[in-house]
């Protein structure tokens, strides 16, 4: 991970989630279906923000959330 970019903590609510496999298409490299059909996150942080931000956007049920990791503030979805 590059020292210029912020790292972000993606979390996914496993229990919102319903499967549509939007999100690892716009980030594959932070999130994937699980056996159980449901998203979850690679890696504990990323600098992936243009991915993961446009991920948890799309989400039709709100299920990802993406924040910095220095100061726990949210970056998307913004409501």
């Amino acid at each position: 991970m590059s020292a210029a970019e912020p790292e972000l903590i993606v979390t996914v609510d496993r229990t919102r989630c319903v499967g549509t496999g939007a999100c690892t298409g716009t980030a594959p490299d932070d999130l994937e279906l699980g056996p159980d059909g449901r998203a979850r996150a690679l890696r504990p942080a990323s600098t992936a923000r243009d991915e993961l931000t446009e991920a948890a956007e799309m989400c039709p049920v709100e299920a990802i959330t993406v924040h910095f990791a220095h100061s726990g503030e949210q970056v998307a979805p913004l409501y």
